[in-house]
Parts: C-alpha cells; sequence; structure tokens
C-alpha cells in the first residue's frame, strides 16, 4: 500500500513531451522523490503552464510536433515578466555535444540523452533546482538592496536623519513598530528599510493596504479560508499573515481595521497563532508586524473606534514621519530624484529645474506631501518643452504663490522685545481653544503634527481645563 507524502513539495517540476509513456514514466519518478509535477504534452500547453504555476525546473523533450524544446527554452524567457525563468533540462534521444552546445547556448540550463535512467534525472533535477534558488535568493538580495533599503528614502534634513537612525536601531529586533504620518510621508518606504535591514530579509516583505480591501474580503485576505467557507470560497486560501510568517507583514492604515479584525490581529501578535475563517485547526505563527498609519489613534481609542490593547502592542516602538512641509531642504534632493524617474519611465531628457521654479516647489506647502511632489515633478516633465522645468510648467496653485509677507498676521515685534516661549505657549493656547482641544485640529491650524503638538503641550504643562 502507498503512503501519502504529507511534506511539502521539495520544488515545482514542469514535464514536457508529446509521447503520454515517457510523460507519465517522468512524473512517476520526480513524485515519487517529493517533486510537485505539471505535465504538458506540447510546448504550447507547456508555456501555458509555466506562466500559470511558475515552475523551477522544466523537463522538456527536444522534438515535439510544432513547437520544439529549443522554443520552450527560448520562450520561457520571455514569459519571465522580471521574475526569475525556471531552469530547462533538454531530453532527446538524438544527443550530440552539438546539440548540447546549442542548448547551453540559447540558455538551457543542462541536457540528457533517452532513455532516461532515474538516477541520472533526479541528480540532474537537484541539481537543477539547486541552481534555481541560488539565483533566485542572489536576485531577491540585489532588489532589495537597490529598492528597498534607507537608499530608497531620500532625506538630508534633521527629522530624517533621526528617523533613519532610528531605523538603523530598531530594524535588527522582532519588535511590533507603528510608523504615523500624513498620507503621502513614506511609511511604506520606512517599513520596507526595516524588513531590508532585519533578521528576517531573507524572505519577501508582504504589504495589505487595509483601507483598499472590502471589509467582508479582509479577514480572508489577513487569515485564509477553508473550502466551502463561505459563498465562492471554492479552494482554501491563505492568509497573508500565515504567509508571512517567518517574514514581515506591513499593515497599512491599521486604523481602517473593525475592532473584531482588531482583536484578531492581537490574538495573532500575543499567542503567535491565526485559524482560518470556516477552520477548527489553529495554526502556528511568527510574523513581524509594521503597522501604518495616519489617523488619530488617542482619538480613536477614547471614542472606543481602536482597541487600547492593540494601540499599545503595535506601539512598542513608534516611528513619526515628518510631512514634507517640515522638511523642506529635502525638496531639491527629491526632485532631483523624481526627475531621474520620471526621465527613465516616459524616455525624456528634462535635465534640470530653473531656480524660480525651485523655489516655488521649496514654498509650497505640499498637503499630499512626497506622494504628491513626485507626481508634480511627472506632470512637468511631461509638459516642459526644453529640458529645464521653468514655472508655467508648474500647476496653477504652485505658481501663483506668492512669498508671504513679512508680517503675515498684522504682529510687530515691540521695541522692548519678546519672550518667544511665552508668545508659542499663548499661540499653542489660542489653537487648542479654538478646536476644542482636539489635538489633531489643533496641530492643522498650527502647520505642526500630531505628536510635535503633543510634545509641545507636554513642554508647556498644558491641559483640558476640567
Amino acid at each position: 500500500m502507498s503512503t501519502v507524502n504529507t511534506q511539502e513539495p521539495k520544488a515545482s517540476l514542469l514535464v514536457v513531451d508529446d509521447e503520454k509513456h515517457q510523460r507519465e514514466s517522468l512524473a512517476l519518478i520526480l513524485e515519487d522523490e517529493g517533486y510537485k509535477v505539471t505535465a504538458a504534452a506540447d510546448g504550447r500547453e507547456a508555456l501555458a503552464k509555466a506562466a500559470e504555476i511558475r515552475p523551477e525546473v522544466v523537463l522538456t523533450d527536444l522534438k515535439m510536433p510544432g513547437l520544439t524544446g529549443m522554443d520552450v527554452v527560448k520562450s520561457l524567457s520571455s514569459l519571465a515578466d522580471g521574475l526569475l525563468a525556471p531552469k530547462v533540462i533538454l531530453v532527446t534521444a538524438h544527443g550530440s555535444v552539438e546539440r548540447a552546445r546549442e542548448a547551453h547556448r540559447l540558455g538551457a540550463f543542462d541536457y540528457m540523452s533517452k532513455p532516461v535512467v532515474a538516477d541520472e534525472l533526479l541528480f540532474r533535477v537537484e541539481r537543477a533546482v539547486e541552481a534555481f534558488r541560488l539565483a533566485e535568493k542572489n536576485l531577491r538580495l540585489e532588489r532589495r538592496l537597490k529598492n528597498d533599503g534607507l537608499e530608497a528614502i531620500v532625506g538630508e534634513s534633521a527629522p530624517m536623519r533621526d528617523v533613519f537612525r532610528l531605523v538603523e536601531k530598531i530594524a535588527p529586533t522582532n519588535s511590533t513598530i507603528l510608523i504615523r504620518g500624513e498620507s503621502g510621508t513614506g511609511k511604506e518606504l520606512v517599513a520596507r528599510a526595516i524588513h531590508a535591514r532585519s533578521l528576517r530579509s531573507a524572505k519577501p516583505f508582504f504589504a495589505l493596504n487595509c483601507a483598499a480591501i472590502p471589509e467582508n474580503l479582509l479577514e480572508s485576505e489577513l487569515f485564509g479560508h477553508e473550502r466551502g467557507s463561505f459563498t465562492g470560497a471554492e479552494a482554501r486560501k491563505i492568509g497573508l499573515v500565515e504567509a508571512a510568517s517567518g517574514s514581515t507583514l506591513f499593515l497599512d492604515e491599521i486604523g481602517d481595521l473593525t475592532l473584531p479584525l482588531q482583536g484578531k490581529i492581537l490574538r495573532a501578535l500575543q499567542e503567535k497563532e491565526v485559524k482560518r475563517v470556516g477552520g477548527t485547526e489553529t495554526i502556528p505563527v511568527d510574523v513581524r508586524i509594521v503597522a501604518a498609519t495616519n489617523r488619530d489613534l488617542e482619538a480613536m481609542m477614547k471614542t472606543g473606534q481602536f482597541r487600547e490593547d492593540l494601540f499599545y502592542r503595535l506601539n512598542v516602538i513608534p516611528v513619526d514621519l515628518p510631512p514634507l512641509r517640515e522638511r523642506a531642504s529635502d525638496i531639491k534632493p527629491l526632485v532631483g530624484r523624481f526627475l531621474d524617474k520620471a526621465n527613465a519611465s516616459h524616455g525624456t531628457a528634462v535635465s534640470s529645474v530653473s531656480p524660480e521654479a525651485m523655489d516655488l516647489l521649496v514654498r509650497h506647502p505640499w498637503p499630499g506631501n512626497v506622494r504628491q511632489l513626485e507626481s508634480l515633478v511627472e506632470r512637468a516633465v511631461l509638459l516642459c518643452e526644453g529640458t529645464t522645468i521653468r514655472p508655467e510648467d508648474l500647476p496653477t496653485d504652485v505658481r501663483l504663490r506668492t512669498a508671504p509677507s513679512a508680517r503675515p498676521y498684522g504682529f510687530e515685534i515691540p521695541a522692548e522685545g519678546v519672550d518667544i516661549e511665552e508668545f508659542e505657549r499663548q499661540l499653542i493656547v489660542q489653537a487648542m481653544e479654538k478646536s476644542g482641544w482636539v489635538i489633531a485640529k489643533a496641530a492643522r491650524l498650527l502647520g505642526l503634527t500630531y505628536r510635535t503638538l503633543q510634545y509641545r503641550l507636554e513642554k508647556f504643562g498644558l491641559k483640558k481645563p476640567a
């Protein structure tokens, strides 16, 4: 009696041969060794299945009607679409040194002749799997170093240097992290930088925008579901919390989670386990959560919209990202980065920004922060008729913004001078009174972040009157 193999398959393989007996024989040898095997009867079917399952190794006959094994080798590279192409082993009854050389030149990993000997087949497949995984690891490392590190974040200002120093300290830990900042400040970039410098960086980074998924689908997206657990659940689905075990899961807009889902995230963090929707099995997980929000979670806790226990579990290490208006010195280098990016994307050659246009960009308040600046630079590159962006290439709201008056609020420093600390305290008191002592509203009136105003309230010992 045969036993069922409950272990994870060694690798995903695709076997291609127009002879049914040969195809089934190869598949049986490989499946008995623990590989997950998909079969195809010709080259066209092979390419369709390769695009669907993304095999690590393809074992294909050389001579087939229609698309030959050589055609499959050439086509697989174009199907990769930025991913790593599978390693290909060609099998033929017409072996020769010349054909072997041609196969290698076209991109085949290995070459073997019929009749296939099981031990030789398993040896060559094992080598191909090892080669694919090593190449995949190197590709992942290269992309991570290029795109996911702190190098991807532009910032020379003092507030951003503080963020960089904090990331360097906290990245190697396993602590949960809460990133706070206005929309468009680069919260996901910081989360990726934390993952890239963590002990979990060998595994992929997982991300989910909690506000972008309909509420009725969000639980399944996070925790997965069992087949038949609800209408449309035709197969088992692994949720992101389970899939990210051993890695990092970035939950953007955490403040948009419903209270029941907040409770389930809390359980995953505390108990290190999850249950799929409709399932009874408890699944252990080891996931590092990095959450982000642009909402006032403290205010939400007071109104019962956000769980206090989850807040304190997430807020082990807070990272506060300053809005772009508080880091104006970063605007020029950011414009340079976005200029290069837009030119590369659109094949343009805009090389500079005029001093007048740059001055307008630096003085703009940027309510949409870095994301808004990037969109504006791309727009200006597409509209620019020369190689230099000028004021007329900028949107009206940026172009018509004039320099602030020397006395914008009708205040003139008296001859005896002022106590700047007391002046600041009075401004904060006025803003708090005008906003009904709602910190988030007062912060907007003063052009400060929530955390900055909170710090200054503590500094002056200001509290809401009883």
